[in-house]
C-alpha cells in the first residue's frame, strides 16, 4: 500500500504550484528574472511556509529576494483567494542553492575523471 501525503505536505505542493502562476504573472517588476519555485516546506500548524526559490539570472539573484520578500504579503493575499484552507501560511523566501552546489559536484567529478583517464594513459 503507498504512503499517503502528509496534509503539510499537500499544502506545500499546492503552494508551490500557485506561488509559481502568480510570480510569474502577478508581479511586473522587471529586475526580476525568471524565478522558479523550487521547495515549499510548511509547519505542521500551517502557519509558516518557508519558499526555496532559484534565479535563473543568477546576476541578479539577490535583488531578485529582495523583491520576492518585499511582495510576500501581496502573494500571500493572493494565495488566500486561491487557496481553500482556512489558514494560509506566513511566507519566507530562501534562495535555493541546491542546484549551483549540485553543478559544481557535476563539474569536480568530470575533472577528477578525466585527469584520472589523463594519468591512467600515461602510465601506459
Amino acid at each position: 500500500m503507498p504512503k499517503e501525503f502528509s496534509r503539510t505536505r499537500r499544502v506545500g505542493l499546492q503552494i508551490q504550484r500557485d506561488l509559481a502562476d502568480l510570480i510569474r504573472s502577478q508581479i511586473k517588476d522587471p529586475r526580476i528574472g525568471l524565478i522558479s519555485v523550487n521547495a515549499v516546506h510548511v509547519s505542521r500548524d500551517l502557519s509558516h511556509a518557508k519558499v526555496y526559490i532559484t534565479a535563473l539570472d543568477d546576476d541578479h539573484r539577490e535583488e531578485s529576494l529582495a523583491i520576492i520578500k518585499k511582495a510576500s504579503g501581496f502573494l500571500r493575499h493572493e494565495l488566500g483567494q486561491l487557496m481553500t484552507t482556512r489558514i494560509v501560511p506566513q511566507l519566507h523566501f530562501f534562495y535555493d542553492e541546491s542546484i549551483e552546489n549540485g553543478s559544481k559536484l557535476t563539474s569536480l567529478i568530470e575533472d577528477a575523471v578525466s585527469s584520472d583517464k589523463k594519468n591512467h594513459q600515461e602510465d601506459e
